[in-house]
């Protein structure tokens, strides 16, 4: 193959177009897209790596399975067998509930395990389902569901047009961006500012992004939900609150709002979030009095043990601010291919609710259909009834990325049968008895599923894969519907398109049954061969269907100038569908079809929240440190940290602490440390920086490789340490289930 292709970066949130030069079957070149709809030609430091990541000669490409201490590579037929072998044997002996799932980072930027990530789950058959949500955003999803009646219903600012933007806990300069999906985040902060608008960015560190604003306002660690209340109290005392006139009736809750947070003054709060009482009441003024204003919070607000009420108070503000769902506020994408807030009677639904169930050990409740991950260990290591005995993880690395994750590591190791889908041998596949690689992310079609519902554009855009399969290799659609079909008892050798055929006819029946769907009353059985035409299968037939039934649908010959995915395909470089639009009433799905901006959950939890304020009687009590996070450009969570061009130069591993702290120990710049906490200590070498606040340190997240029985080399060699070791798996936000990974207190010791 030779040519010039053009794709979507899969390696994070920002979605940015990639040009590809491909020669006699080899990627030559990869930079970015400049005729891109969305990314306009921007590219970081990974995308260009996606050629290293597929040569990486580390990268797995047939399967693997352990035996004794060590990993073999086998036949893809072998490996089958041994997952028939290994995961019926569980089932037989011990139920389908003892057999759990983990679903990692890497799934929300891949098109198969998007589609048939579901396929795999709902063959297994159990509702032990765990993931890396309840490591990241699941708060913010939560609190949405509440306000909104779907947890896919998150309001995302609208940079391009905003006039004053404050961001907690976030730094897209490093992040690209979380929850709201913007190529080039740095350019459009900067165009803020360029047009005369104003950034401020509230974080304990002086973040790349806090560099770059007008203002930063150093928080302390899990401060931003008290700091949050305290705006909207002044904007109520003051009376500068009021929804605006194009959503006033639509909210339910405003008085009780205002009497709940009567009394988180700024004086009252100011010592508990680190952050004066005039800074504050300042803050409220200029989001009230900016022509446009949008609040933003990402994993800083997200990983604390407020996770939940701090989302709802970014909503909260916006909303009373009068910038929720108008231009240049905090408004809802319309994503071409559909979600669950464009199906279904528009402006009103059966709302959200927690706690379908609880986890077996501690009772924690299921959030979205899964359990805290924080859990995962003590299910499998605690005997009795309904214990673990089996793990199926797609992509991800819990053990780096999860709490007190030594516990998890052990856990793992006690385990009948483990099958892992994964492109490496890591610290977490290690533990795996079968091991089945997916191809390369060059090799897969791709479309941000996921991700396109929280972008700042109505946006569109198809990549098919750059380069072949190699021969006999399973695309990993292919392997989540082989899986699927085993566990479900159909034997290894049933044909795997049996699932995929079962699926997308179960998508098209529900859809001529639904009232809301433009193909409502058609024939299934007409959809179902216009989709499979040309041999069309997989995730691609199932795209299409969603895209064609999705808001800008051609529904099937309804709408003839309507999206397909021959459309998507006959514009590489994407389609833009124009700037967001106001969304409600249409978009909400709640029970009274109105904004729930008092949930009785929500509202209940403050007394919590005040509980803290009132127990902080200074930022730190002399002793304990408070550990925070931190990312780079260059990383993305654990699992590129294999390719040398990313992760030579200067180490990252390092422990950030302010001078002032260092000099009251005795630390100089460079020198190694202890760091403890409650369940686990790390060593690293202090980097001192005035770029953080007192009284609190920073780790970055996702390192600590070089573990015997991992086949990472270049990982190995710039191992750092786990940061999550010091996290305490009892900690956790109790209205989401996740792990508090911010805010962790330590002590230092050389």
């Amino acid at each position: 193959m030779n040519g010039v292709a053009f794709r979507t970066c899969p390696l994070c949130e920002a979605t940015c177009g990639l040009e590809i030069t491909v020669k006699d079957g080899a990627v030559t070149r990869i930079r970015g897209d400049r005729d891109d709809v969305f990314s306009k030609g921007y590219i970081c430091p990974k995308g260009s790596t996606l050629k290293q990541l597929h040569d990486d000669p580390d990268r797995l490409r047939l399967p693997m399975i352990k035996r004794g201490d060590r990993h073999e590579v086998v036949s893809w037929d072998e490996a089958w067998r041994e997952v028939e072998r290994g995961l019926m044997g569980v089932i037989a002996a011990h139920g389908r509930e003892a057999v759990a799932t983990y679903l990692g980072n890497p799934t929300a930027h891949n098109l198969s395990a998007m589609t048939f990530g579901r396929v795999a789950l709902q063959g297994i058959g159990t509702k032990q389902r765990f993931s890396a949500s309840t490591v990241d955003q699941m708060p913010k999803q939560v609190a949405a569901g509440y306000m909104f009646g779907s947890p896919v219903t998150v309001p995302v600012p609208d940079l391009d047009r905003t006039t004053y933007l404050l961001m907690l806990g976030a730094n897209p300069y490093a992040s690209n961006g979380s929850l709201c999906t913007a190529p080039d985040f740095p350019g459009r902060i900067e165009a803020i500012r360029e047009r005369g608008g104003k950034v401020v960015v509230v974080d304990p560190r002086r973040s790349r992004t806090a560099e770059a604003a007008d203002e930063w306002v150093p928080i302390i660690p899990n401060g931003d939900g008290i700091f949050l209340a305290a705006i909207v109290n002044v904007m109520f005392a003051e009376k500068l609150a009021g929804v605006g006139s194009h959503i006033a009736h639509h909210v339910n809750g405003l008085t009780e709002v205002e009497v709940a947070l009567a009394r988180f003054t700024p004086e009252a709060v100011e010592r508990a979030c680190g952050v004066d009482a005039a800074t504050i009441r300042k803050i409220a003024r200029e989001i009230a009095a900016a022509p446009s204003a949008a609040v933003y919070g990402r994993i800083g607000t997200t990983t604390v043990s407020f996770g939940t009420t701090t989302s709802w108070l970014v909503d909260v503000v916006n909303t009373i601010s009068g910038n929720l769902d108008r231009e240049g506020g905090a408004m809802f994408t319309l994503p071409v291919a559909g979600s669950a807030n464009t199906r279904g009677n528009p402006g009103k639904g059966r709302g959200f609710r927690i706690g379908k169930g609880h986890t077996r050990v501690k009772g924690h409740p299921e959030v979205m259909g899964e359990y805290p991950v924080a859990a995962l260990a003590d299910e499998i290591a605690t005997p009795g009834s309904g214990q673990l005995r089996a793990l199926v993880t797609i992509a991800g690395n819990p053990v780096l990325s999860t709490p007190n994750s030594a516990k998890l590591d052990a856990a793992l190791a006690s385990l009948e049968f483990m099958v892992s889908i994964d492109i490496y041998l890591n610290e977490t596949t290690r533990h795996a008895n079968v091991i089945l690689p997916p191809p390369s992310h060059l090799q897969r079609d791709h479309y941000d599923l996921l991700l396109l519902p929280f972008a700042v554009r109505n946006v569109a855009n198809y990549s098919e894969a750059v380069l072949p399969r190699e021969p006999g290799q399973w695309d990993e659609w292919e392997i989540l519907a082989k899986l699927a079909t085993i566990v479900q008892g159909a034997g290894v050798d049933a044909d795997h398109s049996i699932a995929d055929n079962l699926a997308i006819a179960s998508m098209v029946n529900n859809a001529v049954r639904d009232a809301g769907s433009n193909i409502c009353g058609r024939d299934p059985e007409e959809i179902l061969a216009e989709l499979s035409r040309d041999g069309r299968r997989g995730p691609a037939r199932m795209l299409d269907f969603m895209l064609r039934t999705g808001p800008y649908g051609d529904a099937f010959g309804a709408a003839p100038d309507g999206v397909s995915l021959d459309m998507l395909r006959a514009h590489p470089h994407g389609v833009d569908f124009g700037a967001l639009q106001p969304r409600i009433p249409e978009v909400l799905r709640t029970e009274s079809g109105k904004i729930e901006l008092a949930p009785p959950e929500l509202v209940a939890d403050l007394d919590r929240l005040w509980s803290h304020v009132e127990e902080i009687t200074s930022p730190v009590d002399g002793r304990d440190l408070l550990l925070v996070g931190r990312r780079h450009l260059r990383s993305n969570n654990s699992w590129m940290h294999n390719i040398e061009v990313l992760v030579k130069g200067k180490p990252r591993c390092t422990l950030q602490m302010h001078p002032t702290d260092a000099a009251t120990r005795g630390i100089a710049n460079g020198q190694s440390v202890t760091v403890s906490s409650r369940v686990g200590r790390v060593s690293a070498p202090v980097e001192v920086t005035e770029d953080i606040r007192p009284g609190v340190v920073s780790l970055p997240h996702g390192w600590g490789h070089g573990v015997a029985g991992t086949q990472m080399r270049v990982a190995g060699e710039y191992a750092g340490v786990n940061s999550n070791v010091l996290a305490d798996e009892d900690a956790l936000d109790p209205l989401s289930g996740t792990s508090v990974l911010n805010g962790i207190p330590v002590s230092i010791s050389l």
